[in-house]
This record gives C-alpha cells, structure tokens and sequence, in this order.
C-alpha cells in the first residue's frame, strides 16, 4: 500500500516512515502541503496529513485534496477539540487520529480506510429516490441528500450513515451494528468517529432531532409523527 505522509516534523516523520515502512507501506513524505498536493500525482492509496504545516493549514490542504480527487485522508494531528475534528470531517477526511497516538491504532485505521474505500464501489442496481422523514430526499443513484428541497452536501459517510438509519424509521440501530455497515470493521475505537459523525449529520441536516440517540444502544431516525 502507497501512503503519502504530509508532516512537516522530521523528528515525526523519520520513525513513523520507518515503522511503516517495517509493515509493508511504500511512504512518500512531503513536508508542506504543496508538496503533498503535487505528490497525489503518484495516486497514493491513504494521505496522512497532519494539520500544522509551513505553507497551509491541514484542512486548507484537505479541501483542496477533495477537490482533486477520492483518495482516503487521515488527519494525524495535535488538535483534538471536538471543532477541529467536526470541521476535519465536514472537509471530507475519513478519520481523524489525534497525537500522541498508538501505532497499532494507526496502522489499524489505515487498514481500515482502505478496506472502506475499496466497499464504497456502487452496486450494480440502486433503488430510486425515496422521500425519509423530516422531508429529507436521499437518492443512492446520485448520492443526493435534500431537505425541503434544498441540497445537502454530506460526506460519504455521513450519507452512507443517514442512507442506513432511514431505511428503517423508528427503528433503533446498534453502534456495533452501524459500525459494521458504514465502516466495515468491528474495532471499538470507531466508537467516537461515528459520534463525530451523528454530531455533524445532525448540524446539516437543519434539525437535530431526526437522529435520535438511544443511550447505551445505539441511534434511530425519528419516524414522521
């Protein structure tokens, strides 16, 4: 697997490229973020990216990234305010892995982001444009989400995360059970990233109260009264 390591850090990034390198990854590292954005010529199959660069700011860089093209983004930084992870996310990174950081749970997390990335291809048969509850519009065709009329711009897992809570409204999904089909894995750890996740959909979507959390059990999608 390819990874391009942006970290601008020596003393950070000649271990971590050496310990990645112990695993079986082929790391390119850019130390400033128009060094990374030139590297994705070479089409690396996980960015990480750290936030504190000399020339941009991470999610500076992360837009831009998304503007380029699908790659996974991992953002690997100090910042570890609830903010700075909502707005890491809405940029459209697939993870957001805070320093100090152990690296059986970062090699874990790349392992996972590809393993997502390589499921997110569309299925041979959609099924059509389907009005939820709240007025929301999800279209798994296009991946369009509106509500009232007025489009949504979601990230993939934020749409993969609503497209499977309004398929059945009212009904109470487990975290292990949303874990599983929106990210595909079992590790415990994604515990946080869905709630990450729940707190923005919730911010887009103009109405908090669609997505309901059970507590000790999981989420649902209030159904229209």
């Amino acid at each position: 697997m390819r990874l391009l390591l942006v970290e601008d850090d020596l003393r950070v990034a000649a271990p971590l490229r050496a310990v990645l390198g112990r695993h079986g990854f082929t790391v390119r590292h850019a130390t400033t973020g128009e060094e990374a954005l030139a590297a994705l010529d070479d089409v690396p199959d996980v960015v990480l990216l750290d936030l504190s660069l000399p020339d941009h700011d991470g999610f500076e860089v992360c837009s831009r990234i998304r503007r380029l093209c699908d790659v996974p983004v991992i953002m690997v930084t100090a910042r570890a305010d609830i903010r700075s992870r909502i707005h890491g996310l809405n940029l459209g990174a697939d993870d957001y892995v805070t320093k100090p950081y152990d690296i059986g749970e970062l090699l874990a997390r790349i392992h996972a982001v590809s393993r997502r990335t390589r499921s997110d291809a569309p299925a041979a048969e959609t099924p059509p444009a389907a009005k939820g509850p709240g007025g929301i519009e999800l279209d798994p065709a296009t991946r369009r989400v509106a509500v009232g009329g007025v489009d949504v711009v979601l990230t993939r897992k934020e749409f993969d995360l609503l497209a499977l809570l309004a398929q059945r409204p009212g009904v109470v999904f487990r975290r292990e059970q949303i874990i599983s089909e929106v990210w595909h894995t079992s590790w415990a750890g994604n515990n946080r990233t869905l709630e990450v996740h729940v707190a923005s959909l919730r911010s887009k979507l103009g109405n908090p109260a669609i997505v309901e959390t059970v507590r000790g059990v999981g989420y649902r999608v209030v159904p229209e009264a």
